[in-house]
């Protein structure tokens, strides 16, 4: 649940430091980031407790919505605004496009300076990295699937599919369901089924 501390108000008139806290589970604590909050000039808050692994988080959403140029975002580490590097690169540059400035206590990354934008080149480095390694492990897949006469035939041409394998991922470890993937791929159940039949067939 959004949290204003007691000497804030809602006013959008000056810039703001807004703070995003979580915790994967309800029987998790917040104290840890809470006892940060103390040494922080923060204004706002929001927290959420849901697994990182993906972006459906309803005080994130909140958090970015409301967040305008001249704000900075605070987290305790990365971690907390995701477990993913596309991700979080993603959230970042969303930020960064609106004027906003991120800030995570444990890395010490504050991209309004020169090593906080640094930072940005290096984790776009990084996510380009995985793509590439994802396409080559893609093509190895499809190279021993023929092999064996078993390649189906490319993804449907709607789907993104470096989004698709993430999900799919998740799904495989139960951390989410098939109805919230084919929300996220905007595509119907029918053919998220033959979509991943296809997907396993070419890849596992």
């Amino acid at each position: 649940m959004e949290n204003i501390l007691s000497n804030s108000i809602l006013y959008k008139g000056w810039n703001m430091r807004i703070f995003y806290e979580r915790v994967s589970t309800e029987r998790q604590s917040l104290a840890r980031q809470d006892e940060l909050l103390k040494k922080l000039n923060i204004e706002k808050v929001y927290a959420d407790k849901a697994t990182g692994k993906h972006m459906d988080r309803p005080q994130l959403k909140a958090m970015l919505e409301f967040a305008r140029e001249g704000d900075t975002i605070v987290v305790e580490s990365f971690s907390r605004l995701s477990r993913s590097t596309k991700d979080l690169l993603h959230l970042v540059e969303s930020m960064h496009a609106k004027g906003i400035t991120f800030e995570s206590q444990k890395e010490k990354i504050d991209t309004s300076t020169a090593s906080g934008k640094l930072f940005l080149t290096i984790i776009a480095a990084l996510n380009e990295f995985e793509r590439e390694v994802l396409l080559e492990r893609q093509a190895e897949g499809i190279a021993v699937a023929k092999r064996n006469g078993k390649y189906k035939g490319r993804m449907h041409a709607s789907i993104d599919k470096f989004l698709f394998e993430e999900l799919y991922k998740e799904y495989k470890k139960r951390n989410i369901t098939q109805k919230y993937m084919c929300k996220r791929l905007g595509i119907s159940r029918s053919t998220l089924y033959k979509e991943i039949k296809k997907y396993e067939l070419n890849n596992l």
